[in-house]
């Protein structure tokens, strides 16, 4: 650590997903900081622009959707061209939705899986190249949902497990080339959309108070910031922000045994319900921060409970 501390990136390149804000924005600006260089890549082309003037030189910036296979393509080949190589790739656009299984429209749905899975699979499959160029590293922002599912939150919950997975066969699929790949795993760190699911679902805050540690806690921003970054600089496979999240990786077997499920259905039973409730008043599935071009208000009978 001694010599990285010295060197930092300097001479490296990061692309990252998801840059325009939260965890994104803030890797950017470490990474800068530590000298290197970064490409940053999502939606809000003023937050991007601004972001790029902030960090000077250093940083350039590409308007690409997740969701386009095409455009993220050219976005990080353009980004190559740019800096002259790509050596990190930081994975990390996501968003959340609202709703149980039976309550959430499937727009709603497919959009977080085609975002947290599917695009994923479309920065990887277009950075691997240019990875394999520098022996580079990639890593996977999945989250502690991989392993903890949260009532309410079935569509996030899927998508980072899938994004869990995809990373981890990825790994073993680019190891002869020379590349590394890793998956990091955030509890609920200060962003925006934890702070507007807080607010937009009282029963949301108050199921997560009665989680066990790290899950019942709050993260600031610039402690998963430092936790992304040295695991960028020491290409770890397992980034845990916090570090007891780990507990929730080992622990998995137990949360989803019988004993588990007793401990978990009387909670249910209260919370769901009130839930759901919440999530029909609220008219919407999405955060506020995510962009809906049909916004469908969601529908739900009163439940009988599970």
């Amino acid at each position: 650590m001694a010599l990285f501390a010295r060197k930092g990136f300097s001479g490296k390149v990061l692309v990252v997903t998801g840059a325009a804000r939260g965890i994104g924005a803030g890797v950017a600006r470490a990474y800068v900081a530590k000298g290197g260089r970064v490409a940053l890549l999502g939606l809000e082309p003023e937050l991007l622009e601004a972001l790029a003037t902030e960090l000077g030189p250093a940083a350039a910036w590409w308007e690409a959707d997740a969701r386009d296979g095409r455009a993220m393509t050219a976005a990080i080949d353009a980004a190559a061209a740019h800096f002259g190589r790509i050596d990190h790739v930081l994975a990390n656009a996501g968003i959340a939705s609202y709703g149980t299984v039976r309550q959430i429209d499937e727009d709603s749905f497919e959009r977080v899986i085609d975002i947290n899975v599917n695009g994923v699979y479309r920065t990887l499959h277009a950075s691997i190249p240019h990875l394999e160029k520098s022996k580079g590293y990639a890593l996977v922002v999945a989250s502690l949902a991989s392993f903890t599912n949260l009532a309410g939150l079935a569509s996030y919950n899927a998508s980072k497990a899938g994004a869990e997975s995809l990373a981890l066969v990825a790994r073993q699929e680019v190891a002869h080339l020379g590349v590394k790949v890793g998956v990091a795993h955030p509890s609920w760190i200060d962003t925006d959309i934890v702070r507007g699911a807080e607010a937009d679902l009282p029963t949301f805050k108050v199921i997560r108070g009665k989680l066990p540690f790290p899950a019942n806690a709050t993260t600031t921003l610039a402690e998963c910031v430092d936790a992304i970054v040295a695991g960028l600089a020491k290409r770890k496979t397992r980034v845990y922000v916090r570090r007891g999240v780990v507990v929730a990786n080992w622990t998995k077997p137990l949360v989803n045994s019988p004993i588990g499920w007793a401990v978990m259905r009387p909670q249910l039973k209260k919370h769901v319900p009130d839930l759901e409730r919440e999530v029909a008043a609220l008219g919407r599935f999405q955060h506020a921060h995510v962009p809906l071009t049909d916004p469908k208000k969601p529908v739900v009978e009163e439940p009988e409970g599970p």
